[in-house]
């Protein structure tokens, strides 16, 4: 029996994308699947094509940026599955533009997703990991939070936070929580869909002519949570053959 079956695994940002492709891969291995995203369109349809392929799912309506409703996501978890395996701390944004753009709201949104949501993520699943004495978060970083480009200084310090947090949680988990870190390249997703400025939003364009399918990255996913308990895969970096940054 696979690694996958049968575990509880938690994915935000699954409405589309990195998030949607790993639900499907997940629950086609087995898992039992929560999807967390704010459009309940999207999760509904994604939830029952899930079960129409023999899968199992359950969806909840969450911002990461709210902390009540993150542990609402965990606390549903654990209503409808009995235990938390597994989290996905998938949801991003991706905002490009010069630091002297000045475009203070976007850097607050970005550190409020890609920082607050995931240590918001994991604050809400440590106890039930902690009572299991087994667990798994995985963080999905980005290759900008491991080289620093123009154009893209908040949100690299944002994904080089993530990295951080995911060593932090590494070294604290006491050999109960697994603990990795996959950081994406150009990926086909919606992430450059956020970019107000022209000049990065162009740049970013001609970075994803090579981007990847979302499958990829679902693979990643799938290959560290299916290691065996004593096996902890902490960080993976996966980019487009053609991709040079």
């Amino acid at each position: 029996m696979s690694e996958i079956a049968n575990k509880v695994v938690i994915i935000t940002g699954a409405s589309s994308g990195l998030g949607e492709a790993t639900a499907r891969l997940l629950a086609a291995k087995g898992a039992k699947v929560m999807l967390a995203a704010r459009r309940e369109d999207r999760l509904k349809a994604l939830v029952d094509s899930i079960k129409s392929a023999g899968g199992e799912a359950a969806y909840q309506v969450v911002d990461v940026t709210d902390h009540a409703a993150v542990q609402a996501l965990a606390d549903h978890t654990n209503a409808t599955f009995g235990r938390i395996d597994v989290l996905v701390n998938n949801a991003g944004l991706m905002q490009l533009a010069p630091v002297d753009a000045g475009k203070v709201n976007e850097w607050d949104t970005m550190i409020d997703v890609n920082i607050k949501g995931v240590m918001y993520g994991i604050n809400a699943v440590l106890p039930t990991m902690r009572k299991q004495h087994s667990g798994h978060v995985i963080n999905l970083s980005s290759v900008a939070g491991h080289v620093v480009f123009p154009g893209a200084a908040v949100y690299c310090a944002t994904k080089f936070a993530v990295k951080a947090i995911s060593e932090g949680l590494r070294q604290e988990a006491g050999g109960e929580i697994r603990s990795t870190n996959i950081s994406p390249g150009a990926v086909a997703t919606e992430l450059t869909d956020h970019i107000s400025h022209p000049d990065a939003q162009k740049a970013a364009q001609d970075l994803y002519t090579v981007a990847i399918d979302a499958d990829a990255i679902a693979r990643a996913v799938a290959y560290a949570i299916e290691q065996p308990a004593d096996v902890d895969v902490n960080e993976l970096i996966i980019r487009p053959t053609k991709q040079e940054l």
